[in-house]
Order: structure tokens, then C-alpha cells, then sequence
């Protein structure tokens, strides 16, 4: 591999080899190397406008249409075949809009979640774009960050790896920029090298960029995973519903034409062949995949507008069905903005000082506060005290995390020996404090501080000692001399107790996973209704004690959870899927493994790389309110393409069967195919555009199990309907001479579709639903003036073989068509009140 001569060499002749520094590249070369090099991504070949184009031609019902106009060319049917392509031309063209609309979505919502690297360029720290990364740049790594490209450590302190992305092993990889003594070529050989799309789990450092894009060692593997798809479970789903349907027709059809063959003989067998291909075109869901594209990509885009980014459109279809969602209330309940209420210490000045002494300013005073902790001390230090900060020389220190539930830093003390502050949790801080800055800190004790948290106020305690060394380990953190606390109130967000209320009402479980204390994660979730007393709080350490049926119990019936550390964020989750489609939003670095095994896995666009990489979906605004409207706009989606369905098999399967059973009994066909196609189209039409319709609340409450498994019942009943004004018409019309009977069966077929759509698309009386959108309304209009004034037009008569009805005949239709809608509507009412559907995701969430 490309890396393998870059492991033998000492750093001076790497940096030396790429022609840069430590400092960095200069920004004209980086743009120089940057057009020559080309942008630093690994992409497979991507989906162009000809494999969009090929796509449409995969569906079976593109053959059956092609079939249909072959044969119609065959037996000297000229015209009708090529309104037969005509309409293989417009299928195909739908099709390939609206997946090419879909990818455009997918590549437009990429934009708003760009990877931003921290770099050296012309000696000074910038963040670019990952795509702008060359050969020879700097860039800077901590835990969390997913590493961009190919790099040859140049420093490193405390540095591990995940590599199992590409070499599968789980262990984190400890890594350093020491030279090796042979050459090699297996990355996990590799200890001076980190590789491309690997993540940092611990520790700093620096590295040259040796490989990008498709140079890089994932890029050389790219290829084994181009084209790979996720296929979601309501794909599937809609799939396998749609072969068992083709099946069941395609069985009818094979019985209807050898009973053709048995009761009319050999005559027009080829034109009867014809009508069953049309016959099967009609009933079949073809425009399903224009739909379901459509609805996801017009979703998509509108998600965006909400701050919901998906990463893949399926992702859509996860959040509907999420019925838990686990989530901190850090920044998604709360502002996330601590403002400081007081200091509670007989110097409050050093207690200020120390407290910022903790903070990455000290450090690096470039370093920008992502703390709110620390923005809030230094927002209300004096100034002396950002100023005493540089007299402090950092030495060392160690990071926060959930285990230690504290962090700490060395600094070189003019006073004599080195002084270490350690700041956290006031009970991981008082355990390990052995003294006391006088008789006013000795009396503040775990109790009194906790009093302050039941208020809802964040807590951090400060603690101090001298050291005699450089360095230090944990140990050292004991014989702590206790300095103070700073309390700081986190201001609910206004849309959190909303959030709140719009969560039931979809009956989606909220629970707050958070690592703060019992008092404040009782204190908001009071405050924002999700609990009713404080004390209803649930001990990160009382879970992991937990085994079997009681931690089922647990996590099923608590909603706030306090002091969680990663692994029992991980625990709960788990627990919470055996029986509930659950999401969660993760943002740091322990989150990761949370995500992966999450059903959604929900990031912030700020998140560490690793836990934005894990996740599914990316809020461009961290809010709970977000992601409840994410779940709504999910569901909502999702139950208008159910809509279709219902709407198209019902009124389908009923034309179907009396169409079929009447065409043996009569001595010609009841329906041209070029008029059952046309028919077909023009009900589509309508129809495609319900993926924007609003919907019921009802719908909206649960998520979509086996939907149209379980509706159909309704749609068998109402396709009877159908059938009976089939049988009804047939008996009023039959001696009107086919092509009279032809036409009005025609226009009763479409108009009685068109109506049903008004009906379906509400479990309620039609007429007191919330109106269409605008584009189901419209385009009913459209199809139905269409279909009314076309057999008045001589390209009706010439192309589609219609005849001009006299007014009578057309007035009975349209009463028909008020009593088929009037009817469909008391079986629609009957149904929903006596035989409510509830699928076993809503009886869990209930």
C-alpha cells in the first residue's frame, strides 16, 4: 500500500518528503495541490440520469406494458399500440423525474452536514472542509473525531485508535509517531500511521496527510462496497405485499382466459390476451414506486426546513416508527447556556480562577469555550483573572469522563511545586477531599449541595493540591484540599414543555438518559411535566445492580435516569428494544455504541465525528421539538402512502373482477385496453399526489405496523361495493351498444376512484376532515374534467374509441357515483368505529 514507505521514516524526512511543516502549507499550495489532487473524498460510481433511466425498465409492469403493445402491433391494432407505448413513455418518465428528484434531495441535504477539520495552514489553526484536505497538511485530532485521510503521525500523547472499520479487530489500537525498523504493509503493522474513516478514542494528536480520496486505504477498498443499499423494512414489506398481489392476479387472469377459450372458443384470442394484460396493469400498484419516491424525497426536503437531515431516505420510515425516544435533556429540554447563580467559597476569585484553570483555555488560550460550564465562569470572571490564568504554565492533564465523573490539569506554580485542580461532580470531588480551604467550606456538605440541585441548579466543585512532579496519574488526585462549588441555572427551552404534549399526543415515550444528578434531572423533568414528583428518578448505578424482568420494569416505567454512565445508556437502550422501536440522540464520543444499536440513531450537527458517522439522522438544531415534529413528519409520510394503497386496491379490485367476469359473458370486450390504461392513468394522477395530503390525528398516535394487513378488511368491503356498481351499471347500460357502454363505464370507473380518494384519505366524515392539500385537490379536478370532456373530443374518438354520451345516461352516472361515495362512506365510518385497528407497536405504546 501507498503508506508502507512513510512507516520507516523519522518524522523530519516525512514532513521533508511532502514538501510542508509542522506549520502547515502555505493557502496558495494547498489550492494548488488541492486542483491537481482533486477533492478528498471516497465516493463509488454515482447514480447517474442513465442508471435512473435503466431503473424504470426493472419494474414488471414495464414488460407487461411492452408485451400489451407488441401484441396490439401483431394483429394490425396500429393506433392502439402505440397509445400503449405512449403510455409506457409517460409511466417511464414519471418514474424517472421523481427518482431523480429523490437523488437530487439526498445530495442537497449532504450540504448541510458538512466534516470540518482542524488543520495548521501558513502556521496558524483554521477548520476546512474535509473534501479541501491535500497531501502535506497538518491536522489535529481528539477523541471523537473521525480521522479524515490517511496520516503520518508527527505527535501523539495517550493516543488510541478504533480501526475495526477496516481491520475488524474491537480493541482500540494504541498509536505513536516513533519510526518503525521494517517497512510494512498491514495496516494493524502500521503504529506510526492512522488510517482514513478510523475514529480516535483517547488522547491528541498530529498528523501529515499521506493519502486522500481514493489514495487513501479506504478508498482502495471502496469498490468492495459500491452499491451497496440498505433496504428498510417497509421497503421490504411493500415488496413482498406487492409479488403476493401480482401473484393472486396473475392466477385470476390464467383462469379467466382459459375460461375465455372454453365459453367463446379460439375467436380474438389475441385481443383478449390484450385486455387481460391491460386488466393486470390496472389493478397492480404500478405507480407505488413514483409514490414512494415522491413522498420520501418531497418529506425529505421538508424535514430539512424543520432542522431533521436525513442521511438515507429509508431513515424516514425508522423515525415514524419510533415509539421511545431516549435523549439528554442538556441542550434538547434545556438552553444549554449555564448562567452562573453563585459562588459558594470564602475566596471566590480563586475559586473562579481554578475553575477556568480546568478549562481547555488553559491550556491554549486560542482554544474557543465549547463548555457551558466553562463559558459560564469566564463570562463572569473579572478581568484579573483572565489575566492571572497566564501565569500558569500547563503541564499535563486528564479529560473528563462519565467513569471519573471529573477532570483535571497540572500547571508549573511560581509559588512553588506544581499545582493540580481537579474539578467535577461534588460527590466525586468531596470523596477525594481530605481538606478543607477553612471552617466556611468544611460545613458545606453533599446534603447542602444537593438542596441547591433540587432547585434545578448545575453543580461543579472545585479541589486543589500541590505536587512535586511533572506529571501525574489518578492517584494523585486524592488529599484533595476542597476549594468551593459554582452553582449555574440551565433555562428551560420554551418549546420544551410543547415538545412535551406534542410527544404523548403522538404517543411517543419520552425518557431523559442524562449524567447529571438525581436532583436536577428530577428537578426538569418536573418542570417540564414528564414527571409528576422528583423523587421519580432512577440511579445509573440502581440499573446496572438490576438483572432480568426487574430492569425490563425499570426501564419501562421510568422516564428519567440520572448519573448514566455510556455502557448503561447502551443497557437501557438495549432493554427498552424487546419491546419498543426506540431512538436516541447522542452527541459525544460514549455515544457511539448507544447509536449503533439504536432503531434510529439521532445526532446534532456539532456531535463528535464518531457519533455523527453512527448516526441515521442529523438535527441541524438541537430541540426535542425537533425531533417530535421529525417523528410526525415520519408517520405523516408514511400513512399517505398507505393511502394509495388502500385508495388504489379498492377501487381496483372491485373494477378487476367485474370487468373479468362480465367479458366472458358478453360478446365483446366491456373496456378497450387503451381505455382501461387511460383510466388507469387518470385515477393515478390524483392519487400520486396524496403523498402531500394532511392526516389524521389517529394515524399520526401509531406507528405503521403491517398497515395494510391489517385495513384489509375495509378495502375487501369496499372493493365489494365497487364490484355491486359494476354489476349495477352493467344491468342499466348493457344494451346501449359498446362503445356507449364502453365510455360511461369509463368515466363511472374514474370517477368513482376520484371520490373514494376524498373518502379513504380519512378515518372521519369526508366532509369534516381537515381539506386536501392543495395538489390532491387540483389534480381530482384535472382528471375528472379530463375525463368528462374527452369522449366529447375527436381525439377521444379516434384514439380511444369513445362515444359521445346523451345526457341522460350520463346524469344516472353521476348519481351513481354520489351513491357509491355515500355508501363507501357509511362502510368507511362503520368500520373505524367497530373494528379499530390496533397494531402490537400501538398496544405497547398505550
Amino acid at each position: 500500500m501507498k503508506f508502507s514507505n512513510y512507516t520507516v521514516k523519522i518524522v523530519t524526512q516525512v514532513l521533508a518528503d511532502l514538501k510542508t511543516s509542522e506549520s502547515g502549507l502555505r493557502d496558495a499550495e494547498a489550492r494548488r495541490r488541492l486542483a491537481e489532487g482533486g477533492p478528498n473524498e471516497i465516493s463509488a460510481r454515482e447514480t447517474g440520469p442513465f442508471d435512473i433511466l435503466l431503473r424504470q425498465f426493472k419494474s414488471p409492469f414495464f414488460y407487461l406494458l411492452l408485451a400489451a403493445g407488441l401484441v396490439a402491433l401483431v394483429i394490425g391494432e396500429i393506433v392502439d399500440g402505440l397509445v400503449i407505448f405512449s403510455f409506457i413513455a409517460l409511466n417511464t418518465g414519471l418514474g424517472f423525474m421523481q427518482e431523480s428528484k429523490a437523488e437530487r434531495a439526498v445530495a442537497l441535504l449532504k450540504k448541510y452536514i458538512p466534516t470540518r477539520v482542524r488543520i495548521m495552514r501558513q502556521g496558524a489553526e483554521k477548520f476546512v472542509d474535509k473534501r479541501e484536505l491535500v497531501h502535506g497538511d497538518i491536522v489535529m485530532l481528539e477523541a471523537g473525531d473521525v480521522v479524515p485521510a490517511d496520516l503520518r503521525l508527527v505527535r501523539a500523547q495517550n493516543f488510541l485508535i478504533d480501526e475495526s472499520v477496516l481491520t475488524g479487530e474491537s480493541a482500540p489500537v494504541s498509536k505513536n509517531p516513533e519510526p518503525l525498523e521494517r517497512e510494512t504493509r498491514e495496516i494493524f503493522a502500521a503504529s506510526n500511521i492512522i488510517f482514513g474513516g478510523t475514529s480516535v478514542v483517547s488522547g491528541e494528536a498530529t498528523g501529515a496527510v499521506i493519502g486522500t480520496g481514493r489514495s487513501s486505504a479506504m478508498g482502495e477498498i471502496a469498490k468492495l462496497v459500491a452499491g451497496v443499499n440498505r433496504e428498510s423494512a417497509y421497503e421490504k414489506y411493500i415488496l413482498k405485499f406487492s409479488r403476493f398481489i401480482l401473484k393472486i392476479i396473475v392466477a385470476t387472469i390464467v383462469l379467466i382466459f382459459v375460461a375465455n377459450l372454453i365459453i367463446k372458443g379460439g375467436a380474438n384470442n389475441l385481443e383478449f390476451l390484450i385486455f387481460c394484460i391491460a386488466l393486470i396493469v390496472s389493478i397492480i400498484p404500478e405507480a407505488l414506486p413514483v409514490v414512494v419516491t415522491f413522498a420520501l424525497s418531497h418529506g425529505s426536503l421538508e424535514m430539512a426546513k424543520d432542522k431533521v437531515v436525513v442521511k438515507r431516505l429509508s431513515a424516514i420510515e425508522d423515525m415514524g416508527d419510533i415509539e421511545v425516544l431516549c435523549t439528554d435533556k442538556t441542550g434538547t429540554l434545556t438552553e444549554n447556556k449555564l448562567e452562573l447563580v453563585d459562588i459558594h467559597s470564602p475566596d471566590r476569585e480563586r475559586c473562579l480562577l481554578y475553575g477556568l484553570l480546568g478549562s481547555p483555555l488553559a491550556e491554549d488560550s486560542k482554544k474557543s469555550l465549547f463548555n457551558p460550564f466553562d463559558q459560564g465562569i469566564f463570562e463572569n470572571a473579572p478581568a484579573g483573572v483572565r489575566q492571572a490564568i497566564k501565569k500558569f504554565k500547563f503541564l499535563a492533564k486528564l479529560p473528563f469522563d462519565f467513569a471519573r465523573l471529573r477532570n483535571s490539569a497540572l500547571f508549573a506554580n511560581n509559588g512553588g511545586g506544581n499545582l493540580l485542580i481537579v474539578r467535577g461532580a461534588p460527590e466525586a470531588i468531596l470523596s477525594l477531599c481530605t481538606k478543607f480551604e477553612n471552617h466556611n467550606t468544611r460545613r458545606i456538605s453533599l446534603e447542602e449541595i444537593k438542596e441547591d440541585e433540587k432547585a434545578g441548579n448545575r453543580t461543579l466543585a472545585i479541589g486543589y493540591k500541590i505536587v512535586d512532579r511533572d506529571d501525574y496519574t489518578t492517584e494523585d488526585e486524592n488529599g484533595l484540599t476542597f476549594l468551593g462549588y459554582v452553582s449555574f441555572h440551565d433555562p428551560l427551552k420554551e418549546t420544551a414543555r410543547e415538545s412535551i404534549r406534542l410527544a404523548d399526543k403522538l404517543g411517543v415515550k419520552i425518557k431523559i438518559l442524562t449524567g447529571d444528578s438525581k436532583e436536577v434531572a428530577g428537578a426538569v423533568g418536573c418542570e417540564v411535566g414528564l414527571i409528576d414528583d422528583p423523587s421519580k428518578v432512577i440511579l445509573g448505578e440502581t440499573i446496572d445492580s438490576l438483572k432480568n424482568s426487574k430492569l425490563e420494569k425499570a426501564c419501562r416505567e421510568f422516564s428519567v435516569f440520572a448519573r448514566i454512565s455510556p455502557e448503561t445508556k447502551y443497557k437501557i437502550i438495549r432493554t427498552l428494544q424487546k419491546d419498543y422501536e426506540v431512538g436516541f440522540l447522542g452527541e459525544g464520543i460514549n455515544d457511539a455504541p448507544a447509536l449503533k444499536i439504536a432503531n434510529v440513531a439521532i445526532a446534532v450537527k456539532d456531535a463528535a465525528d464518531v457519533s455523527r458517522e453512527a448516526a441515521d439522522i442529523v438535527l441541524l438544531k438541537k430541540d426535542l421539538r425537533v425531533i417530535v415534529n421529525g417523528i410526525r413528519h415520519g408517520r405523516n409520510i408514511f400513512s399517505n402512502i398507505n393511502k394509495y394503497i388502500k385508495c388504489t386496491l379498492a377501487s381496483n379490485f372491485g373494477n378487476f373482477y367485474s370487468i373479468a367476469a362480465i367479458s366472458l359473458f358478453i360478446p365483446y370486450l366491456p373496456m378497450l385496453p387503451v381505455q382501461i390504461l387511460l383510466a388507469n392513468l387518470l385515477s393515478d394522477f390524483p392519487l400520486i399526489s396524496v403523498a402531500t395530503d394532511k392526516v389524521d390525528v389517529e394515524e399520526l398516535r401509531k406507528p405503521k405496523s403491517s398497515p395494510i394487513g391489517q385495513a384489509m378488511t375495509l378495502i375487501i368491503f369496499l372493493a365489494m361495493v365497487s364490484t355491486i356498481f359494476d354489476f349495477i351499471f352493467f344491468g342499466l347500460f348493457n344494451k346501449l351498444g359498446p362503445e356507449l357502454l364502453r365510455t360511461l363505464w369509463f368515466i363511472e370507473s374514474i370517477l368513482t376512484e376520484i371520490v373514494l380518494i376524498f373518502s379513504i384519505r380519512t378515518r372521519h366524515f369526508f366532509l369534516r376532515a381537515a381539506p386536501p392539500s392543495r395538489s390532491v385537490a387540483l389534480l381530482a379536478i384535472l382528471s375528472a374534467a379530463i375525463t368528462i370532456i374527452l369522449p366529447f373530443t375527436g381525439a377521444g374518438h379516434d384514439l380511444f374509441h369513445f362515444a359521445a354520451p346523451p345526457v341522460q345516461p350520463l346524469m344516472i352516472v353521476f348519481g351513481m357515483i354520489i351513491a357509491y361515495l355515500i355508501l363507501s362512506e357509511i362502510i368507511k365510518l362503520i368500520y373505524y368505529k367497530y373494528m379499530p385497528f390496533n397494531g402490537n407497536h400501538a398496544k405497547k405504546a398505550a
